[in-house]
């Protein structure tokens, strides 16, 4: 469970003096300062000019800082990363119609992830909604089944309240996106302003379980201590949970393997002698066989997505199931679980462990077959990194960027240079942040943008599509103006690289319509023409030094690497195919 705290009163100035009347628009903006709120990425407009022209006296006064995004789409995305990055509530505003709309996307990118944000829409005067008033879009309906609650504020003496149920919602039990709606007319109201402290709402009927029940935790003990080849299979909730120190104890208590999903990865260290990798699609060849023949699979903070099961019974067909999850709609929802467990992974485990420790200790050699099968499959199976004689292979430049900052922050785009850097780059926790369920293409660039804003002293690196960049290329601009230290890596391989391997395989190599040469930019040119340093690598030889280069460079930089073009992603599970049945295993 995500826990939210407020900012801590003694690093940050206080809160502006409350009026003994305000305006709604003043709510809105103290409500989120009181809630912790440090930055906002956004995009004015007509309807939410109330908003914005209070904002100008909190920026004016050093409370909060704005950043001004090239289109609404990237404010959502930078709020997502933002809240990636840190656990905290990312926040965006838009305004009404269209600039409402650009944010769906974003919207349902974390609705699918359970990432929490607080999105703000202007909309049109109350006494307007429903005439087909100038840029009137119902978001509200819209965007109701990408969001995990929502509001129209149409009193402003509500606004503090629901700011802070909105925050509560967001954060807490799987967390996900909230929607607040503010007529115009709102924020110009004047009202008689009491504030809502963070923590100080009650909702009937919300109450998320964080406590798993004890039986079943027993229960699942059981099976750990009996099962012969056990397998941790983690995924994103195991990461908002903060389970790290938790799951790392139980592995190796009982001495089993993990493998994590796409939304997984960092959880547990990808360096440990029992790390086997992402699975699922493009998942390792070693994580598919530990799946396909594990006795045990311990689901934790996972949902048994189509991309991670494949052929789904077949999916671990020899094995029991614990699941393990906060929102009980996941358990058992795909896979029927022998022991079905809702609550937070940490708690869970926490509880978990102190029951293990007040039994036997475990037996050393119980699971040693089993882990000397585990470890001789990554030597049989392992994966490769071409290096092609005359041209740069796109898994050798992720391959670089993971050996020179081992310490950095990923983000990425969609398609095959996501699932290289899936397999290749090793990530701490909250250190990898990928659109997985939505696939969001332009999702990389401005999610380094929020990555960087949050987290200013690390280092931030956006590995990227050639055909996924161009989506929001326009936030390039956004980079230039804040000075914002990303670093956006290009695998330039000319076309729209996911879609033109399944057209390989599944096609007949019919690539409709998945070419990107031509009207392709000359990535350094553009990047110079927004005032960010531009940089292109072509060969072996520039490689290493370029990527040095650019991260001793004090300011945003994009750099476009060409790579070899008909290079494909493996291994590959055919869809509706089991895990073990990949092909392009080495």
């Amino acid at each position: 469970m995500v826990s939210f705290s407020p900012r801590p009163q003694s690093d940050a100035p206080q809160p502006l003096p409350t009026p003994l009347r305000c305006t709604g628009a003043y709510a809105l903006i103290d409500s989120l300062y009181r809630h912790g709120v440090s930055h906002i990425f956004g995009y004015p407009g007509g309807a939410i000019l109330p908003i914005y022209d209070e904002l100008y006296r909190w920026e004016a006064a050093g409370r909060i800082k704005h950043i001004l995004v090239r289109h609404e789409q990237a404010a959502g995305h930078a709020a997502d990363a933002y809240a990636r990055a840190t656990g905290r509530v990312g926040v965006c505003f838009g305004t009404s119609g269209p600039g409402a709309t650009n944010l769906v996307t974003a919207i349902a990118t974390a609705h699918m992830d359970s990432v929490p944000m607080v999105i703000i829409t202007g909309q049109v005067p109350r006494h307007a909604i429903g005439s087909d008033a100038f840029q009137e879009t119902d978001i509200f309906g819209i965007t109701l089944p990408v969001v995990k609650h929502s509001y129209v504020v149409r009193d402003p003496r509500h606004m503090a309240r629901i700011i802070a149920e909105a925050f509560h919602i967001a954060g807490s039990g799987r967390p996900g996106p909230v929607l607040v709606d503010i007529p115009k007319d709102v924020g110009l109201e004047e009202f008689s302003y009491t504030p809502v402290e963070p923590g100080a709402v009650d909702i009937p009927g919300y109450k998320p379980t964080v406590q798993g029940n004890l039986r079943q935790i027993r229960q699942a003990l059981k099976l750990i201590q009996a099962a012969e080849r056990p397998l941790l299979y983690v995924g994103g909730g195991a990461i908002t949970a903060a389970a790290h120190a938790e799951l790392l104890t139980l592995a190796e208590r009982y001495q089993i393997p993990v493998t994590t999903t796409l939304m997984g990865k960092g959880a547990f260290d990808e360096n440990h002698p029992l790390a086997v990798g992402m699975l699922g699609m493009h998942g390792t060849a070693y994580a598919n066989f530990a799946v396909s023949h594990c006795d045990l699979l311990i689901a934790l903070g996972a949902r048994f997505d189509d991309r991670v099961t494949g052929k789904l019974d077949e999916f671990a067909s020899h094995a029991q199931v614990i699941h393990v999850d906060v929102d009980p709609a996941e358990v058992g929802k795909n896979r029927p679980p022998q022991v079905p467990i809702v609550g937070d992974v940490r708690e869970v485990l926490h509880t978990l462990l102190d029951q293990a420790a007040a039994g036997p200790a475990p037996d050393p050699t119980q699971t040693q077959a089993w882990l000397t099968q585990i470890r001789q499959w990554p030597q049989t199976h392992p994966l490769a990194i071409p290096r092609p004689a005359d041209q740069l292979s796109p898994q050798e430049v992720i391959a670089a960027l993971g050996r020179i900052a081992p310490h950095a922050y990923f983000t990425t785009d969609v398609g095959q240079h996501q699932m290289w850097a899936a397999q290749f780059l090793n990530c701490g926790p909250r250190k990898w942040i990928s659109s997985a369920g939505l696939g969001t293409m332009g999702f990389g660039l401005p999610a380094a943008m929020g990555a960087q804003v949050a987290l200013p002293n690390e280092t931030v690196i956006c590995v990227a599509g050639d055909a996924s960049v161009l989506m929001n290329i326009q936030e390039l601009g956004t980079l230039a103006q804040y000075d914002i230290n990303a670093k956006i890596v290009i695998i330039n391989n000319f076309w729209q690289g996911m879609v033109r391997q399944w057209q390989e395989a599944f096609y007949d190599e019919r690539y409709s319509h998945s070419s990107m040469e031509k009207g392709m930019p000359h990535f350094g040119q553009l990047a110079a023409a927004f005032g960010v340093r531009g940089m292109q690598v072509q060969t072996r030889d520039e490689l290493d030094g370029a990527i040095t280069e650019m991260l001793a460079y004090p300011g945003p930089v994009l750099m476009d690497v060409h790579v070899t073009r008909d290079e494909n992603c493996y291994p590959m599970v055919k869809p509706g195919r089991s895990n073990a049945e990949m092909f392009g295993v080495n």
